[in-house]
């Protein structure tokens, strides 16, 4: 239990007091901080850590790793970067007036490196070797990989803002609070899917809709589903970690029969009763895609996929139902993905096939955000309820949100062609 007497040990103390230097005590002070706002008695240490504050937000994000980095500051825990506001594999300027903060957020990319990061650029480091495991205390930073880390691997996680990442990565010590405790991952309110079509559940798009769905209607409250279908794959429960945790605040999800923490449903809850229980039907997957994007008269002008980055599988399935066509020379085309899978896409020979076919692959960055789309406007299509969320705030464009096929096909053919259920 909780008691909010904070207690530290010998070493704890030694770095508050300054005996590890200035970079170990402030970040120290930020933990020890975040302790008492938190009500916490101890601190625990963690494995593994994934940095945000490698994004570009303005100055104070480079002003800060280098303060850190003059006083001598290092990491005391494996920790890989997020994706940065720019690509560093793609140095060209497209936009004169971006060019001071894309030289800084370059800057400030490289600096993290300098601290000792592992370069990695993505927003699922999920999907690399090396990754937590089940039970492991971390500290994650982005927000679909705090929901995946914690709902699908079982690793434990609060959401980690920009700097308290950094000094968790620095001191190697976290409250012990919330999601790192048993009795907080205990699932509050039930969502039933077993009275959805087949179909419909095998569709990809509805991960997409239902991790939406889940965001705007549990509050604070952790999650389970029911009735998802066996096929259900960690494409898919990444859909539903990045919706649930735009739409919402979803660090945490259960995946009843699917996920670690959920083997039955009186796993899941604890032994204990739900609080709400949600029963979801075809018509609540319809306002939920309707309120991500309707479909306009407007003409297509682009596709956007890869938010979160883009998986091995998912390009597996992109190149098949691609099929060897092009894509239609009016539409932009972009997809966003990790170093890694991006070298593993091109042994395969699907990097340079996908490029010859019209399709630009960006790593390092997202493209509902960065500089390298400069000139994305209109009407665009995207798989991604994370990318139709939050793209029309921070791009000219009007969102429609379809499955990966339908991505596909109206991408040849030049306009929206939606099946039958997504069009109804």
């Amino acid at each position: 239990m909780v008691t909010g007497v904070l207690q530290l040990n010998e070493l704890d103390q030694a770095r508050l007091d300054g005996r590890l230097g200035k970079a170990m005590q402030f970040a120290m002070q930020t933990i020890v901080t975040a302790a008492h706002i938190d009500q916490a008695d101890a601190l625990i240490d963690i494995s593994f850590a994934h940095i945000d504050a490698c994004f570009y937000n303005g100055r104070a994000h480079l002003d800060f790793v280098n303060y850190m980095l003059e006083h001598g500051a290092s990491l005391a825990v494996p920790s890989w970067t997020n994706n940065g506001l720019v690509s560093l594999n793609d140095l060209s300027v497209r936009d004169p007036l971006a060019s001071r903060e894309m030289h800084e957020a370059r800057e400030l990319m490289q600096a993290y490196v300098k601290l000792g990061c592992n370069p990695v650029w993505t927003c699922a480091p999920y999907q690399l070797p090396g990754r937590p495991g089940l039970g492991d205390h971390i500290v994650g930073s982005e927000s679909n990989a705090v929901s995946f880390y914690n709902s699908v691997i079982g690793a434990r996680s609060n959401m980690y803002g920009d700097y308290l990442d950094v000094c968790a990565a620095i001191t190697g010590r976290v409250p012990f609070s919330k999601l790192h405790r048993d009795d907080a991952r205990a699932a509050q309110i039930l969502f039933d899917v077993g009275n959805i079509p087949q179909a419909v559940r095998s569709n990809d798009l509805f991960y997409h809709l239902l991790g939406y769905i889940v965001g705007r209607k549990c509050g604070n409250r952790v999650p389970a589903i029911v009735g998802l279908p066996e096929s259900c794959d960690e494409d898919d429960l990444k859909a539903i970690s990045a919706a649930g945790s735009s739409a919402g605040s979803v660090p945490l999800f259960h995946a009843v029969g699917i996920t670690p923490e959920a083997a039955t449903l009186e796993i899941a809850f604890q032994g204990r009763q739900p609080q709400q229980v949600i029963e979801l039907l075809v018509d609540d997957l319809r306002q939920a895609r309707d309120e991500l994007g309707l479909n306009s008269d407007q003409a297509l002008t682009g596709i956007a996929l890869g938010t979160p980055h883009f998986s091995y599988t998912e390009f597996e399935r992109l190149v098949n139902l691609l099929d060897g066509r092009s894509i239609d020379p009016r539409l932009t085309f972009y997809l966003t993905t990790s170093r890694h899978v991006f070298g593993q896409a091109r042994q395969q020979g699907w990097i340079e096939s996908l490029q010859q076919a019209g399709i630009k692959i960006i790593t390092d960055t997202c493209t509902y955000f960065s500089p390298a789309v400069n000139g994305l406007h209109g009407k665009v299509m995207t798989n991604s309820a994370k990318w139709a969320y939050y793209a029309p705030g921070m791009l000219p464009v009007d969102v429609l949100i379809a499955s990966l096929s339908e991505c596909v096909e109206s991408a040849v053919s030049g306009e929206v062609m939606l099946d039958q259920w997504n069009a109804t």
